[in-house]
C-alpha cells in the first residue's frame, strides 16, 4: 500500500502544482457569479429602461380590445395597413397587430407585423388574450354573461404531504426536488467525463514517453493504475470543494451589489419573526423553505459522496484500462464508445424517468444497475431512497467497481508494455481471458 500512497501523492501533487489547475480552480467559479452579475444588471436595466413597446392594433370588427402592461402598450386606430407598417418601419412602433373581420368559430387572417422577431412569449400572449376575447364573444352569442362564468372558477392549490413511517408529515415540493436531483446528477455526469478523461490522458502521455516502463519495474501495474485513478480523483474532489466555496462566497458579493439575497441567508431570517411574517405573505415561497427544511441533507451530502466517489472509481478503471491500450488520443474513440453508453443511457434517463417519477420500475433499475446507479440514485435521492434501493443500490455499485478494476487491471497490465500494436476487441478480449 505504500507503493501505492506514492503514486496517489505523485499523481496528486503533480497536478495541483500546476498553472493550468491553479488558473482552472481559481477562474473557473469567476465565470458563473460574473454570468449572474451580467443578467442580472441587464434585467434591472430593462426595468428601468425607456417607455413601453406601443404596439399599433388595427381591429376591423372593433370587438377586440387588449389592455396594456408593463411592457407594451396598445395604440388602437383605424389607420391603412400600409400606413401601419409604415410606422413600425420608421421606428415609431414596435409592432402591427392586424385583425381583420373573423369568424368567431375559424378565425383567420389576424398577422402581427414587425421589424425584428418578435419573441415567443409576445406571440404566445397575444394568442392567449385573443382567444380568451373570442370565448367571451361566443359566450354572448349563446346569451351567456361571461362575468358568471369568471366568478364561478375558483383557483385551487392543492398542497403535498408525504406520509413518512411513524406517521409524521412532510411537505414535499416536486419542483425542488427536480431542481436539486437535476443538479447532483448532471454534476457527477460532468465529474466522470472530465476526470476519467483525464486519466486516460495521463496514461497515454507516460505510456508514450517511455516512462511507464521504468515506473513498472518497481512497481505491480494495478499499483499504479489504482494509484493514478484515486490522485487523480482526489485532485477532482479538492478542486470541486474549492468551486463549491469560491462559488458560493462571490456570488453572494454579486447578488448583494444588486441588493438581493443568496438562499441561505433568506432562510436565515426566517428565524427573525418579523421577516417570518413578510415571507408567510408567499405561501408558495414559505413551501419551498418548508420543503428545504424537511431535506436531509446529511443523508443527502452523504449519498452524493457514495456515488459521487464510486461512479468515479467504477469508469475511472475503464478509462485507465483504454489509455493502457491506445497508443494516441485518436486509437482511444473506438473504446469509449461502449464505455459511454451507459452514461449517456442514465443522463438520459435522469430526465425521461428519475426526476419524472422516482418511484418507477425503470427508476428503479437504474438507479441499482452499477453502471447507471451513480447518477440515477443521486437524481431520486432528494425525493427519499427507500432503504432497501439505496442498500442492494450501493453493494452492486461496490461488486461493480471491484469488477470493472478487475478487467481493467488484466488489460492494464498487458495493454501499458504494448507500442506499435493495433489492438482491437478481439485482442482485448485475449489479455481479459489470459491468466497471470
Amino acid at each position: 500500500m505504500s507503493k501505492v500512497f506514492l503514486v496517489i501523492k505523485r499523481e496528486y501533487l503533480a497536478r495541483v502544482r500546476k498553472k493550468s489547475f491553479l488558473l482552472a480552480t481559481l477562474i473557473t467559479p469567476l465565470i458563473f457569479p460574473a454570468i449572474l452579475g451580467v443578467f442580472l444588471w441587464i434585467s434591472l436595466s430593462d426595468e428601468g429602461g425607456d417607455a413601453l413597446k406601443i404596439i399599433e392594433v388595427v381591429d376591423e370588427s372593433d370587438r377586440f380590445f387588449i389592455e396594456s402592461n408593463g411592457e407594451y402598450a396598445f395604440s388602437y386606430s383605424s389607420l391603412p395597413q400600409e400606413e401601419a407598417k409604415q410606422l413600425v418601419q420608421n421606428g415609431d412602433r414596435f409592432g402591427f397587430l392586424y385583425i381583420p373581420k373573423v369568424e368567431v368559430d375559424s378565425p383567420e387572417g389576424i398577422r402581427f407585423y414587425s421589424k425584428k422577431t418578435p419573441s415567443v412569449g409576445l406571440v404566445g400572449d397575444l394568442e392567449e388574450r385573443l382567444s380568451n376575447r373570442i370565448g367571451e364573444i361566443r359566450l354572448y352569442e349563446l346569451g351567456i354573461d361571461p362575468k358568471v362564468i369568471r366568478n364561478i372558477k375558483t383557483p385551487v392549490s392543492i398542497r403535498s404531504i408525504t406520509l413518512e413511517e411513524g406517521g409524521n408529515e412532510k411537505v414535499a415540493n416536486a419542483g425542488v426536488n427536480y431542481g436539486l436531483g437535476f443538479f447532483l446528477g448532471i454534476l457527477i455526469y460532468t465529474f466522470i467525463f472530465v476526470y476519467g478523461t483525464q486519466i486516460m490522458q495521463g496514461v497515454i502521455e507516460e505510456k508514450s514517453s517511455r516512462i511507464i516502463e521504468i515506473l513498472v519495474s518497481s512497481i505491480k501495474p494495478f499499483q499504479l493504475m489504482l494509484g493514478k485513478i484515486i490522485g487523480i480523483g482526489a485532485v477532482g474532489l479538492t478542486q470541486f470543494l474549492i468551486w463549491i466555496v469560491l462559488i458560493s462566497t462571490v456570488s453572494a458579493v454579486v447578488m448583494g451589489y444588486f441588493g438581493m439575497q443568496m438562499p441561505q441567508q433568506q432562510a436565515l431570517e426566517m428565524a427573525n419573526p418579523e421577516a417570518a411574517q413578510t415571507m408567510m405573505q408567499s405561501s408558495e415561497m414559505m413551501q419551498v423553505f418548508q420543503v428545504i427544511q424537511g431535506i436531509d441533507f446529511v443523508e443527502l451530502v452523504l449519498t452524493f459522496l457514495f456515488y459521487f466517489l464510486g461512479g468515479y472509481l467504477l469508469y475511472g478503471a475503464f478509462f485507465a484500462a483504454i489509455g493502457a491500450a491506445v497508443d494516441s488520443p485518436g486509437d482511444a474513440q473506438q473504446f469509449m464508445f461502449p464505455v459511454t453508453i451507459p452514461l449517456i443511457a442514465s443522463y438520459f434517463g435522469l430526465f425521461i424517468f428519475v426526476l419524472d417519477d422516482p418511484e418507477s420500475n425503470v427508476s428503479f433499475w437504474l438507479s441499482v444497475i452499477p453502471f447507471t446507479s451513480p447518477i440515477s440514485m443521486v437524481g431520486r435521492a432528494s425525493f427519499g431512497i427507500p432503504l432497501f434501493d439505496l442498500a442492494v443500490s450501493m453493494v452492486l455499485l461496490i461488486i461493480g467497481f471491484l469488477f470493472t478494476t478487475w478487467v481493467a487491471a488484466k488489460i492494464y497490465r498487458i495493454g501499458i508494455l504494448v507500442h506499435g500494436t493495433k489492438v482491437n476487441y478481439k485482442m482485448l478480449w485475449k489479455w481479459i481471458r489470459q491468466n497471470n
